[in-house]
């Protein structure tokens, strides 16, 4: 079974906007936004063209749909570090967190790769948010009374994190486990070299 639909069903119980988001997901990812029409996502979904568009109102705004999930994510991680007792465990948890953020959305970092500026452009005024919740990771990681050197660690263990999203295109046969203690022993040597 090849996860499509027929004409005017809904995939594996699935609302047809999700399976119209999971859809996108699968063909902007393996064959590039810009060269992905839409007729190919609603004839993947089993819908009309028409029927997407009930549900996006543009392609634009279906490639959005697809990348929300990790700002969603992002925001959910940022908003859990109030009240977040700064230690050792708890800087090595949130690391591991944002890895295991970056590491669900593998497949969405292969658009990244693929698509860049489209990618980019979708963003647009998020940006502004996802720099405020960099920000606030940094602040948090950097830790109490942190310096400029600190802030600039916190900055560069997120970034480490990042590669996980990458880590699809770079190296698509590793397994989670791999690319999660690689990268985890890498941000933390890079926040605390003394460790």
């Amino acid at each position: 079974m090849t996860g499509r639909a027929t004409p005017g069903t809904v995939i594996a119980g699935r609302s047809t906007k999700d399976a119209i988001r999971l859809a996108a997901l699968r063909l902007f990812s393996t064959k590039g936004f810009e060269l992905t029409s839409l007729r190919e996502v609603a004839d993947e979904v089993g819908i009309t063209k028409a029927s997407l568009y009930y549900h996006y109102a543009s392609k634009q705004d279906l490639l959005l749909a697809v990348i929300e999930p990790v700002f969603a994510d992002m925001r959910a991680m940022a908003a859990d570090l109030e009240g977040l007792e700064y230690s050792r465990d708890t800087v090595r948890a949130v690391l591991t967190r944002q890895l295991h953020t970056m590491l669900a959305h593998r497949h969405i970092g292969v658009m990244f790769v693929k698509d860049g500026v489209a990618v980019g452009q979708a963003i647009g005024e998020s940006y502004l948010d996802m720099m405020a919740m960099h920000r606030k990771l940094c602040c948090w990681l950097a830790g109490p009374d942190a310096d400029a050197e600190a802030m600039l660690r916190a900055s560069a263990a997120l970034e480490i994190a990042k590669t996980a999203l990458l880590s699809q295109d770079l190296t698509p046969h590793a397994d989670e486990a791999l690319v999660e203690r690689v990268l985890l022993d890498a941000a933390l040597t890079v926040l605390n070299p003394a460790r």
